[in-house]
């Protein structure tokens, strides 16, 4: 079984809708739709919008439906210069970069436990991911993709996760969705595509271009279905 994990329902309506011989359950608050696309067995969830609705999701998701593999979709801002809105970036690692012990001693973004900043995500789904987007024709990079509770609009903090995680975009859920696959031995893949620049301006871009952000991330998912 795939699990598909959006934060809202523009992220996975169109997913949701793909599905045949459906079926629907609430767990923690959050509706899980399962069925069939293309022959394989799935399961979509909106988790809510940062960190801990995310690993909420990802832990019910788990233990409920056992996936072999949990793909997190949705918009981000976009932290690298080459890229433009409706770009996608795919995840080789997550960091959550509000996490911070550094007073401690320790480097930034550290989780405590695991000893680690950057989780990986998996090389065969990011690869599998990397080539439906290649075939779309969409520009797009591999990289890190840095989380935290807070939707970025200012330059001052884009710089700081750029300077300190060299992070491709951020958003609010993929490094706890990342975490929570990792505790648990899930394998995992991130895909966002840009709706803002994670700058002064993103407050006005997000609700303009995230529609079309949402549905080149959609377009990606739903190729990689094929690849499978």
């Amino acid at each position: 079984m795939i699990g598909i994990i959006g934060a809202m329902d523009i992220e996975v309506e169109s997913i949701k809708a793909l599905l045949t011989d459906k079926k629907e359950e609430k767990i923690s608050g959050v509706n899980f739709v399962s069925g069939k696309i293309a022959d394989k067995d799935v399961v979509v969830a909106k988790c809510g919008v940062g960190k801990v609705f995310a690993a909420l999701c990802a832990e019910a998701m788990i233990l409920k439906f056992a996936p072999d593999m949990i793909i997190n979709v949705g918009v981000a801002g976009c932290l690298d210069s080459s890229l433009k809105i409706g770009s996608i970036v795919i995840a080789d690692s997550v960091v959550q970069h509000d996490m911070d012990i550094s007073a401690l001693g320790h480097p930034l973004g550290l989780l405590d436990g695991l000893d680690i900043v950057k989780i990986p995500a998996d090389k065969e789904i990011y690869t599998a991911l990397e080539k439906s987007v290649s075939e779309l024709g969409l520009s797009y990079t591999v990289g890190t993709i840095a989380s935290g509770d807070q939707f970025v609009a200012d330059s001052g903090k884009k710089k700081f996760i750029i300077d300190n995680f060299d992070a491709k975009s951020c958003e609010m859920e993929g490094g706890a969705i990342g975490h929570v696959c990792y505790v648990n031995g899930v394998p995992f893949g991130i895909l966002r595509a840009m709706s803002d620049g994670a700058d002064d301006g993103a407050s006005m871009d997000f609700p303009t271009f995230t529609r079309m952000a949402a549905e080149n991330s959609t377009n990606v998912i739903k190729s990689f279905f094929t690849k499978l």
